[in-house]
């Protein structure tokens, strides 16, 4: 309905991820089945996770919750007025050329 492209669709660990392109360039949506709550979250590629963490941290933002996604390690939040994000590093950029093209389900 979008007219986006599906970039790929992989099922492992107990998840499906899709990825859609809905122009040339990010940002991308991510849909999967996994997740709990409403609400999207927006996750934003840092350069340097730590710092960006510490930056959020000092400026108020508690409540971090640490996981690793397969491009990296994450950290998300939910902001006071409920809305989620996540930041993540990309350790392994490798695994995002990894994933393009394939249809698991």
């Amino acid at each position: 309905m979008l007219g986006g492209k599906l970039a790929f669709a992989v099922e492992g660990m107990g998840a499906r991820v899709a990825m859609i392109e809905l122009t040339d360039g990010p940002p991308h949506v991510l849909l999967t089945d996994h997740l709990e709550g409403d609400r999207a979250i927006y996750i934003y590629r840092v350069g340097d996770l730590r710092k960006a963490v510490a930056a959020l941290k000092k400026r108020g933002l508690k409540g971090e919750r640490q996981l690793e996604i397969p491009m990296g390690p994450c950290s998300s939040f939910v902001l006071p007025s409920g809305h989620r994000i996540a930041l993540y590093e990309a350790s392994r950029p490798e695994v995002l050329k990894h994933f393009l093209g394939r249809k698991d389900f």
